[in-house]
């Protein structure tokens, strides 16, 4: 997932192992969404021992949710005499360097891994080339927001159950907005790039830049690796009605003119008079930073920071819109390897964990939940305690939420956000695809002659060497 790696800590919910007992440990099977089977349905033939879940580091902290929700789960399988437990390896590095590690793992089986969380635009890569099973239909029910859903099928089966989701979102100083006297368009209602564009040039026309830190009205991320393909997608599927670069079998289908028309979209938002200099050098973490130290006004970024913005702003300084345009589809699903000994008991946890119950503990700790339930009503996961964060040190939750005691903007910004999400291309050569990508816009953000429309030829013709028929 873009936005999971060399970030800061966030604040982890202070939810103590007993009270998630109380919430998921009642949960039964069914293909209902509300939790595994218990005990007694794993498959006759697995191997009594460990379940190894290998993943990216969990944003929410130290002793995140994810951990705890295995915690749980190793309980109550305790409790009831199993001979199954479960244990979550957090690999090192970036998102492109956690697939590598996965990839070469199952493919000499040189690590012990039963469940593999994967980005999802992984899912079609592991599922060609054989190294995760193929999983119950029932775990991907109706439940889960349609667009989450899509990621979890590779030729027409379940190989990867949502875990949790991810989509770009629009942050935003209410406080700098507030300095320089804009009242309207409010962020809040939604803005099209023509206001936000019109935003930037008021705060670039009234802002003191003698007094303050500002310098350019939004950053995003743009370096050299996932986060430009990211930003790129979201240009080009906001320009062109129906945009797609591939069709379901994960074969290049782009034209020249589609691709000119999103390569003219991304030159707009990058444009200097409204990005931040920094951008084309910015990751996650970078554009993080220019935004919580004022260099900018508007952010686009994931859900994961939401948390962390409220450790140093307050409400009335800060807020969280949806992305003009078209936002892009992240997020992590669970895979059984192939080669796992237990495969049946593995597809229990994976139940578990993107059960109902648990999407619920996911999203009150800061995840995006992949379910719909989780952001409607319901028993909250647990009580937050103000006891202080073991990765913070901090006291009470800073966390503006609502009365079910889900972040603010769930129900209503994140949630219509992941409904009206797109996806990346999906295609088993996804890896080949971001590079070429990533590699072929590399000229647009630097100096260039060249016309959109030579940008977009030598596009084209890289990526149908990326991604054959």
């Amino acid at each position: 997932m873009a936005g999971t790696g060399g970030g800061p800590v966030y604040r982890r919910l202070a939810v103590p192992l007993s009270l998630l007992l109380l919430v998921l440990a009642a949960c039964t099977g069914g293909g209902s969404g509300d939790g595994d089977g218990g005990p007694a349905s794993a498959a006759a033939q697995d191997v009594p021992g460990t379940i190894v879940v290998a993943s990216g580091r969990d944003v929410t902290g130290r002793n995140g949710i994810r951990r705890q929700l295995i915690d749980a789960w190793n309980l109550r399988e305790q409790r009831a005499g199993s001979q199954f437990q479960a244990r979550l390896v957090e690999l090192p590095g970036s998102a492109d360097e956690q697939r590598s590690q996965l990839l070469g793992a199952l493919q000499s089986g040189s690590a012990d891994y039963d469940v593999v969380n994967l980005d999802v635009t992984w899912v079609p890569e592991f599922a060609s080339a054989g190294l995760i099973r193929e999983l119950p239909e029932d775990l991907v029910d109706r439940d889960v927001i349609p667009s989450v859903a899509g990621t979890a099928r590779w030729d027409g089966k379940v190989y990867a159950a949502p875990f949790n989701s991810d989509v770009g979102l629009l942050y935003y100083r209410r406080d700098y907005l507030d300095r320089a006297g804009v009242e309207r368009p409010d962020p809040r209602d939604g803005l099209t790039w023509s206001q936000l564009e019109v935003l930037v040039e008021t705060l670039n026309a009234r802002l003191d830049r003698d007094t303050s830190a500002y310098s350019k009205g939004w950053t995003t991320q743009l370096a050299a690796y996932e986060g430009r393909t990211v930003n790129a997608v979201e240009a080009f599927a906001s320009a062109v009605e129906d945009f797609a670069l591939v069709d379901e079998d994960g074969h290049y289908t782009g034209t020249v003119g589609a691709l000119t028309g999103g390569i003219a979209e991304l030159r707009r938002r990058i444009g200097q008079p409204y990005t931040l200099e920094n951008a084309v050098r910015s990751d996650e973490a970078t554009s993080l930073s220019d935004f919580t130290e004022g260099r900018t006004a508007f952010l686009r970024h994931w859900p994961y920071v939401y948390p962390a913005l409220f450790r140093t702003f307050t409400e009335e300084q800060i807020g969280v819109a949806p992305l003009p345009g078209r936002a892009v589809l992240g997020g992590q699903n669970l895979g059984v390897a192939e080669a796992s000994p237990r495969p049946g008991k593995a597809a229990e946890l994976i139940r578990f964990l993107t059960g109902r119950q648990s999407e619920r503990c996911l999203l009150e700790a800061g995840f995006a939940a992949t379910r719909t339930s989780a952001y409607e009503g319901g028993e909250r996961c647990a009580t937050v305690t103000a006891a202080p964060s073991v990765s913070t040190g901090e006291g009470a939750d800073p966390v503006p939420r609502d009365k079910g005691g889900r972040p603010l903007y769930a129900a209503t910004v994140l949630h219509e956000a992941l409904r009206d999400a797109v996806h990346r291309p999906r295609t088993p050569l996804y890896g080949a695809f971001t590079q070429t990508l990533i590699t072929e816009l590399g000229p647009l953000l630097g100096r260039t002659d060249r016309s959109d429309e030579e940008l977009a030829e030598r596009l084209d013709k890289a990526l149908r060497r990326a991604l054959p028929d």
